[in-house]
């Protein structure tokens, strides 16, 4: 566990190193970022973070502003201010000019996409499991926040999670009543503007999005896979949004291959990733 100051912020930062003797220069780190309010790197960490370290990336994870140990600002939680942590932490690391490849979980994947989208030159690849995409995702959303918010406000849940010693829930509920009611995070997110057609055809880097079969996203996965390039669709059969917690199996043997498959490497490491990239029949369909 670090912090890490960048751009002012105090960030809460784990890095995983890539196996011994794995690592290259040319290798791209993997950064996760993860979603909103309740959620913070931990939820990366056993499911994607350690095998994909163990298979020769570094990896990178981090509470977003404002979440988990990171410092909590008053302002910043739009879209372009995450970009701009993002990047600032990546130097603050010395990764300043190393490639990486991002890995967004729900609202950490709409992050990742506008990362890509404002600089391409520094991301290789995209992740995005479950990932937002929409202008009704946005009203939905911030519906749903407003009306946490509501219930949240002097409640005594937090305290009273304390006395039962539920120390995890009465934190994550302590966080989501700071988020919601003391910073802009919710009028941010209600400003975000949608992605457009446009967005996703100039997107460069390769992608893989995941979707539960059953989640309200996939149809605006459909949408970006149709319309952008070098995106591969993959649907978990039988979950809903969760997709991260529910198919960790799966759904590591899918990222570390695609991860594998589109990072740059030796003539003789591309033979590997190329055998680790196909797919197991059965195990995902479009």
């Amino acid at each position: 566990m670090a912090v890490v100051l960048a751009d002012s912020l105090h960030f809460h930062v784990q890095r995983l190193p890539a196996a011994a003797g794995a690592d290259a220069p040319d290798r791209p780190a993997v950064v996760f970022l993860h979603g909103l309010v309740v959620d913070n790197l931990s939820s990366f960490y056993c499911p994607l973070a350690v095998p994909v370290a163990r298979s020769g990336h570094e990896a990178v994870l981090y509470d977003l502003r404002g979440h988990g140990r990171t410092e909590r600002p008053a302002t910043g939680y739009d879209s372009r201010t995450a970009v701009r942590d993002l990047f600032a932490l990546l130097a603050a690391l010395g990764l300043g000019h190393r490639p990486v490849h991002l890995v967004g979980n729900s609202y950490g994947g709409t992050l990742a996409l506008h990362a890509a989208l404002a600089r391409p030159d520094r991301v290789s690849g995209l992740t995005l499991l479950e990932p937002p995409l929409s202008g009704a995702w946005v009203e939905n959303m911030v519906d749903t926040l407003s009306a946490a918010a509501l219930s949240l406000e002097d409640s005594p849940v937090p305290a009273e999670l304390r006395t039962l010693r539920l120390r995890k829930a009465a934190n994550l509920t302590a966080i989501a009543d700071a988020l919601l009611n003391r910073t802009s995070l919710i009028d941010d997110i209600a400003a975000s503007r949608p992605f457009t057609r446009a967005d996703h055809a100039r997107r460069a880097c390769p992608a893989l999005i995941v979707c539960g079969e059953h989640s309200e996203l996939v149809h605006g996965a459909r949408e970006l896979a149709r319309h952008a390039p070098r995106c591969e669709l993959r649907i978990l059969p039988g979950l809903g949004h969760d997709v991260l917690k529910e198919s960790s199996g799966v759904l590591r043997e899918a990222v570390l291959a695609h991860i594998a498959a589109t990072a740059p490497t030796t003539p003789a490491a591309s033979s590997a990733a190329a055998t680790a990239a196909r797919p197991r029949a059965g195990a995902l369909v479009r």
